[in-house]
């Protein structure tokens, strides 16, 4: 069940591409309680306006990132949208649904370019379990392309569902859009909001090579990823299936490892059950496994991840360990126009999650030069 509550907007807070913060009283309940809107999905609230809420994942304390999350405005519903072109639903069968036009749909100006299209030409498709990996990945890529004087990436964000489902949520995506580090976002499956909508990853990847133009991808699910300190129940398994929707299309899979040095649970430190499970059991195509060199204090963790790489080698579907030094990778990661956070911790508790994602970004930028 859902736990639905009547609020008032008290005052409007920060805004970012597709979101609203907004300040609501709860009626009968608490009064400054976080909420968060959609414009896109309910309209825009105003001050004095009613809002339906819900409260369920706050409640719980769950990942809504501590909001209430607007579901209307019941006294002020938005007109209905114009007829256009589009078909394709997400969200299916919530009370939220909502339309979109897909990239590769029949009505889509790209259809006829994305019906046939099969290859996507060795384009390096970097894939990671955790959203904060993306902005590493990307710093990592612009510091190598740097580096060898080349020019920075243009990079697509291939937004997986097993996060959240809007990309509005994420307010890294829209610092990265308007740094120009990101050029497009297309948001497959369930999830919506994307400079462009595809119906599956294979089709995003088609889209992020031949409609972006993109000269490295990245592959990812939205903030919020699922897990249940269980072998198999993570939404993660999705980055084993991407690195077999990169190879299956002719792409060049790089899988980026999810390291920490500083999660307590063990399971997590060197490299997470998520990515050994979803590299070294659900991937069947074999992909470039970029693996950081730790030095200095970070050295003894360098080892364990060592160690455990080669269990990744060795897995049935026969990936490349590529080890890639992360000398000054730490300063590109500092620099970049989000702040960096995994699992509530920053660049300086857990510096070894980003530098491993960023690894992966330098070897991508390496690939893409071989094209």
């Amino acid at each position: 069940m859902i736990n639905w509550r009547d609020g008032v907007v008290r005052s409007l807070g920060r805004s970012w591409p597709g979101a609203l913060e907004l300040l609501i009283d709860i009626a009968g309940g608490p009064s400054g309680v976080r909420a968060l809107a959609y414009p896109e999905l309910v309209g825009s609230p105003e001050v004095g306006d009613r809002v339906s809420v819900t409260t369920t994942a706050l409640t719980r304390g769950l990942g809504t990132g501590g909001y209430a999350l607007v579901a209307a405005l019941p006294d002020r519903l938005p007109a209905d949208p114009p007829v256009g072109a589009g078909h394709i639903v997400k969200a299916r069968y919530t009370p939220l649904q909502t339309m979109v036009l897909g990239v590769d749909e029949q009505e889509s100006a790209h259809h006829e370019l994305l019906r046939e299209a099969d290859d996507l030409a060795g384009l390096p498709v970097v894939i990671a379990d955790l959203h904060s990996a993306l902005p590493a990945i990307v710093a990592g890529a612009r510091l190598e392309a740097s580096r060898a004087g080349l020019a920075a990436p243009r990079v697509a964000y291939v937004m997986t569902d097993g996060g959240a489902l809007p990309a509005w949520f994420s307010r890294t995506i829209g610092a990265l859009r308007e740094a120009g580090w990101v050029a497009a976002t297309i948001t497959v499956g369930q999830a919506f909001g994307g400079d462009l909508e595809a119906v599956t990853v294979h089709t995003g990847l088609l889209a992020a090579a031949l409609v972006v133009e993109a000269d490295l991808v990245v592959v990812a699910q939205g903030p919020g990823n699922l897990g249940t300190g269980t072998r198999w129940g993570f939404s993660g398994v999705s980055a084993g299936e991407a690195v077999n929707a990169a190879a299956v299309l002719g792409g060049r899979p790089i899988a980026s490892l999810r390291v920490s040095g500083a999660d307590a649970r063990e399971r997590h430190l060197g490299i997470s059950h998520h990515s050994m499970t979803a590299y070294g059991r659900v991937a069947l195509a074999p992909a470039d496994v970029a693996v950081p060199v730790f030095d200095g204090e970070l050295a003894p963790l360098g080892a364990r991840v060592a160690e455990q790489a080669a269990l990744l080698e060795a897995a049935p579907a026969g990936h490349r360990l590529v080890r890639i030094g992360t000398e000054g990778l730490r300063p590109a990661l500092a620099g970049t126009p989000v702040r960096m956070s995994t699992m509530g911790r920053g660049l300086d508790e857990d510096p070894a999650s980003f530098l491993a994602a960023g690894a992966a970004g330098v070897h991508a930028v390496r690939v893409g030069a071989e094209r």
